[in-house]
């Protein structure tokens, strides 16, 4: 008993050592080593013909993204890719992949960042542009909201609500506003074109703590189509949008879960092992 005693207390302390390599291991490796951005995508010129878009990461950190017959005014919700950097090409709907893109531009995705990549003016200048979207939340007791100019029709615009506020004046084609903060509430947010015009009007209800994006389209009648896009809400997801990964399903958001219950197995196999061989020992 002398000589078996001693084991046990060996196998007890291998099993505490195991235990603790575990957890170290657990808290010393990030849930996600990289870190997350995000990117949609939008056709935003009026007279282009509807394209397939296609994002690929120069890393192949993801499968590549096929968008097929985007047409304008089309905005996607936001993907979540890893950080790195992420080729943008658009070509003619229904054009083989092998086909020459009509424009290409890159993105780099940092950690938390959120863009999206537009296809912007007139076709016969048409480029692709990367815009900075700022997703963080404002005070519970305000919205924020910016302006996307995609209408030809009124190269410059002014957008106010019903009571004249002022939301944004003189948004030339083409341009992007800074967000700016306002209050929260049902709105009827008017858009004419600047130094008087037919104006639009689009009913809508700004969430508060959410943040949008107002991208003013030309509509088929003639006149101004304004859309209210949430970037991102205060209930629910923050940002909108889904997740691409690499085999094409949806990536759990940390393996802390599976890890905790792996390592949890292992000190429950272990401890159950070194009770078990003391009986047995005790029985001899």
């Amino acid at each position: 008993m002398y000589i078996r005693t001693p084991h046990v207390r060996r196998l007890g302390s291998a099993a505490a050592v195991l235990a603790a390599v575990a957890v170290t291991t657990l808290f010393a490796t990030p849930a996600r080593a990289a870190g997350d951005g995000y990117v949609r995508l939008a056709h935003l010129s009026p007279d282009t013909p509807a394209v397939d878009v296609y994002l690929r990461s120069t890393t192949d950190a993801i499968k590549p993204q096929i968008f097929r017959g985007v047409a304008y005014g089309a905005m996607s919700d936001y993907l979540r890719l890893p950080t790195g950097t992420y080729q943008v090409a658009m070509r003619k709907a229904g054009a083989p992949a092998g086909t020459e893109p009509v424009l290409t531009t890159q993105v780099g995705v940092e950690n938390g960042g959120a863009y999206t990549v537009a296809g912007v003016g007139r076709f016969a200048d048409l480029g692709l542009r990367v815009l900075t979207d700022d997703l963080k939340l404002p005070d519970p007791g305000k919205s924020k909201v910016r302006i996307i100019q995609a209408s030809v029709k009124a190269p410059v615009l002014d957008v106010a609500g019903k009571n004249g506020k002022t939301i944004a004046d003189g948004v030339s084609f083409a341009t992007t506003t800074a967000y700016r903060e306002v209050n929260p509430g049902k709105w009827s947010v008017q858009v004419a074109p600047t130094g008087g015009g037919k104006i639009s009007v689009l009913p809508c209800t700004l969430g508060a703590g959410s943040v949008y994006s107002l991208v003013v389209l030309d509509d088929k009648a003639g006149g101004l189509k304004p859309e209210l896009h949430v970037d991102a809400a205060r209930q629910g997801t923050v940002p909108l949008g889904g997740v691409a990964t690499g085999d094409g399903g949806s990536r759990p958001a940390s393996p802390m879960p599976m890890a905790l219950l792996l390592a949890g197995l292992a000190a429950v196999f272990t401890g159950g092992l070194v009770v078990l061989l003391r009986r047995r020992l005790r029985t001899v």
